[in-house]
């Protein structure tokens, strides 16, 4: 699988892109229809401390898939971002018919 990574107002980290490839490549395991990632890394000011914000959208056969978690820290927003993903990959596989 593709995995792209792109960084607003932050900077470019590669413990944050190994802590990601892991866990994109984990739910590649489960789902292997799934082709490309593009992951967002971004900061927001916000008036709770949730102000890291990590965005992964899938490319797969069909539409897209896409979700976003803001912590407050990028390891908590992947992990997040992540189960919410394979929740909806869950629902799309079983869409599909594919087992």
């Amino acid at each position: 699988m593709q995995i792209i990574y792109e960084y607003h107002d932050v900077t470019a980290s590669s413990r944050l892109e190994a802590i990601a490839k892991e866990k994109l490549d984990n739910l590649h395991k489960k789902f292997n229809f799934v082709h490309r990632a593009d992951v967002f890394f971004k900061v927001q000011n916000r008036s709770d401390d949730q102000e890291q914000i990590c965005d992964i959208r899938l490319s797969m056969p069909g539409p897209r898939i896409f979700a976003s978690t803001n912590a407050d820290n990028f390891e908590a927003a992947i992990a997040e971002t992540v189960r919410d993903l394979e929740h909806q990959l869950n629902k799309t596989k079983d869409k599909m018919g594919v087992r």
